[in-house]
Parts: structure tokens; sequence; C-alpha cells
């Protein structure tokens, strides 16, 4: 974080400042911010947040022992350390925040990316990252870091040497991710898909949508909106943005898209074509046709900065996975395991399984072992049913279903002309274990996928160490 007066904080979090120790109202606190205790270290910042578990002023006393050296609390507590009282930590947090990205944004260097969508804003933040870190410092959240906690705690990391805040914006309801814009307003907001995730929550596909053009609605014309032109529902969004639009991509109708696309276990290549610049030939390490997509964002966005299509084309190669538990492959003999258990949603369910068959080798078996889909609310059965009959068309050699949540797939797979076993359905993670340890055998192709909820990530896991 940059420097700040103690008062400064304060003044910033409309807070009463309690002084502990030697401090006075000008110490200065430069430290990163934290909401979790086990992630202080000395110099840092703990904000006190009460959750729906536990409540964060409980940890307080680690985080002062572990080095932290100013808390943001709801209530004045026993500490050593000097204190900041308000009325809601969250709100403070993201005071801190905006006041932190004001004060570097003055300087006149930083430059801000913000990317949402329902699939695809962490392997697309990860490759923005991997971009902009070979051109100067460089901050992005930490793992999924997207919410109203995560993301100002990665704004917060800004420093007067930051010349690139790239910011990962999730929500659950409308209007959080204007929230998030009030926070840091992008130079270049990227709208990836609008699709089912999360529609449980919001209430309908069209509450999602409008809650995702958010991202470019206050943007300036100075700035851009990086849109995909292949999504209906982003492309509405170009009459709600004053922004210069930069189109990404698969369609010839886009200013950024991929031809000669070829997927394999070892990656997906590509030729990758950007406006005003010679054609590259991009070799993705990344496994899936649906991530070519996000690189394509990625791309964009570099390109509204000026970035070169052959500079682009270097940082995607250098990236070797998506993001843990994202299409990671943990072995390749005597089977190969895919394991793609962080999230899911019904078009990334339906992208992994397209992905599963067309990298498998003629006569090699595959096998997707499928967890529930969360967050669907009313679309939870069709949508499951659906992943059921699309896993049996594309013809996978077996389907491991786990969990009474995703037992719609099960059964729809059975409705499709799925019998003799080729779909079967387990309990838990365990039977599954036990299925798999059973039925797998040398060559096999395994794709494990759900959503984190459903924990079958550990699933995946446990394959990898029991055939490595």
């Amino acid at each position: 974080m940059i420097d700040l007066s103690l008062t400064e904080i304060a003044t910033a979090v409309s807070g009463r400042l309690v002084l502990g120790g030697s401090d006075t109202a000008e110490t200065i606190v430069n430290g990163y911010v934290d909401t979790d205790s086990r992630e202080i270290t000395p110099g840092d910042i703990f904000v006190a947040k009460p959750g729906e578990v536990t409540d964060g002023h409980l940890y307080a006393p680690k985080a002062v022992q572990a080095g932290a050296v100013l808390c943001i609390v709801e209530r004045e507590l026993e500490l050593s350390v000097s204190q900041i009282v308000v009325e809601n930590s969250v709100v403070a947090l993201g005071d801190l925040a905006r006041e932190v990205i004001t004060r570097v944004k003055a300087l006149g260097k930083l430059t801000e990316i913000a990317v949402t969508g329902s699939n695809g804003k962490t392997t697309t933040k990860n490759l923005l990252r991997e971009i902009f870190s070979a051109r100067g410092e460089t901050v992005a959240p930490i793992a999924s870091f997207n919410n109203e906690v995560g993301a100002p705690i990665t704004f917060c990391r800004a420093t007067e040497n930051t010349d690139t805040l790239i910011a990962e914006m999730g929500a659950s309801a409308p209007g959080e991710i204007r929230r998030l814009i009030k926070m840091a307003k992008p130079d270049v907001g990227i709208v990836l898909t609008v699709g089912l995730a999360h529609a449980g929550e919001f209430g309908g596909i069209e509450t999602t949508l409008r809650s995702k053009t958010e991202m470019v609605e206050d943007l300036g014309p100075e700035d851009w909106a990086v849109l995909n032109r292949d999504d209906a529902r982003v492309a509405s969004m170009a009459d709600k943005t004053k922004a210069q639009i930069l189109w990404f991509g698969r369609g010839d109708d886009a200013d950024v898209r991929a031809s000669d696309v070829e997927t394999s276990i070892d990656g997906t290549s590509f030729t990758m074509h950007l406006p005003g610049q010679e054609p590259v030939r991009v070799q993705f390490a990344v496994i899936g046709e649906h991530h070519v997509v996000n690189a394509l964002a990625a791309a964009a966005a570099s390109h509204t900065q000026g970035v070169p299509a052959t500079e682009i084309r270097d940082a995607l190669e250098r990236v070797t996975r998506a993001e843990r538990w994202r299409m990671e492959v943990l072995t390749r003999t005597p089977l190969t395991i895919i394991n793609d258990a962080y999230n899911a949603s019904p078009d990334s369910m339906a992208a992994a399984l397209r992905t599963l068959a067309q990298i498998a080798a003629p006569e090699q078996r595959t096998v997707a072992v499928l967890g529930a889909m969360s967050e669907l609310g009313e679309y939870s059965v069709e949508e499951h049913d659906r992943l059921g009959l699309l896993a049996v068309r594309l013809n996978i050699s077996q389907i491991v279903v786990v969990g009474r949540e995703a037992r719609a797939l099960h059964l729809g797979a059975i409705a499709q002309g799925s019998w003799d076993g080729e779909s079967v359905f387990v309990e838990d993670q365990d039977e599954a274990f036990e299925f798999l340890t059973k039925y797998l055998g040398e060559g096999d192709l395994v794709l494990v996928k759900s959503s984190n909820s459903a924990g079958l990530r550990h699933l995946g896991d446990r394959l990898a160490e029991h055939y490595a």
C-alpha cells in the first residue's frame, strides 16, 4: 500500500482513531491489508470483518501477534496497537481502497483493467497479469478475489510504483459490480460472457445481464469497453457505454479473433489476429478451445494499451495452466487426469465435456466425473439434465455423477440412452474414488468437473496421488 498516516486512514474510512503503543496520529502505515489473520505479516493492516460463521474481531489478537500495526474494527478492542473504529468494516475496506487508488491514479501512471463475466474471469486475469508484468509493476488478484472484500484487498496493494492494476469483478447481486467500479474506475472494462452461473442468486438471466452491464455503463469516451462479439448478451452492451469498443471473438466480425484453432492434450494452438498487425501463431499450453476466447479478451485489452502482438503471444505461451484446479493436467501416465473442479456453470461444464471428447485419441476411453453446478436455483434440474444429454451425445465412455445435487445429470444421461452402467451415480467422493480406482485402466482420459462446493477438486488430487 502507499504511505498513509493513521489520521489519513481514519479520515478516509470515516472512523474514530484509537492510538496504541507509541503511535501518533502521523504514524505512517504502508503494509498489506487483509481480513484473514493467517495472512497478516509485520506492518500490515487487519480488517475485522463479522462473518456468517465467525467474527473477525475474535482473530484480531492473532493478527497483532503476527505483526499487524493497525486494526480496523467495528468495536474497540483491548489491543496493543492502534485501532480505527468504524460502523461497517467492509464499507471501510472499500473506502480505504478508493483512497489508495485515487492517490495512485493522481500520479498519472496507473492503468486499470477490470474483467467480469459468468465464466473465464480468473483465467483472463492471470493472462493479463502475465502480459503486463513483463512491462512493469503489476497488481492482480490472488486466486478469485473478486467480491466486495477480495477486490478492495487487491486495490489496496497498489503503490506509487504500480503501472497496471488488474481487477477481477464478480457479483452475486445487482449493484455489486457498480460499487467495485466506483472504488477503482477502470480504463479498460472487459466483459467475457453472460450465462447461467449464479443465475439462481440473481433471479434470472436478464438480471445477470443488467449486473454485468454495470462494467461498461460508467466508462468514459477515453476508456475502452472490450466486449465478446460471440455472446449476444454481451454484444447488446455496445449501446450502453460511452467508451470506445473493441470486439473479440471467434467470428470474422471480431476485431481481435482466432483462426485455425487446434486442440490437444498438450494445449491449444491458434492464429491470433489483431487490428493493424500481422497475424501470429500462438502455442497456448492451456487445454480447451473455450480458453481461446479468454486469451483473445486478454489480447484485446492489451492491444488497447499498445502491446504488440508478438509480445502478447510470448506472454500467452509462458502460461502453462489457467489456474490451479482449472483444466489442470495432473498425471500423464499410466492415465491422464484433468482436474477442472474449481468451479462449474452450464457453459463451462459443456465446454469441458467438449474438450474431453476433442482431445481423446481414437479408441481412448474417456471418463467424466461430474459433480453439482451450484447457484442455479430454479434452473438446476434442467441444466444438469441437459449436461447428461450432452455427455451421452459426445460419446463419453463412462460418466460418474457424484452427489444428490447432481443426480439429474445421471438421470438425463440415462434418458438419452446411456445404459448398462455407462452412467453411474454415487453419493460422495469416497464412493466415487472407490469406483474409479477399480474401473480406471492404463491410457484412460479422465475429467473431474464440478463447482467448488461439491469438493471434487480434492477427488482429482486423490486420484492423481493414487496413480502417481
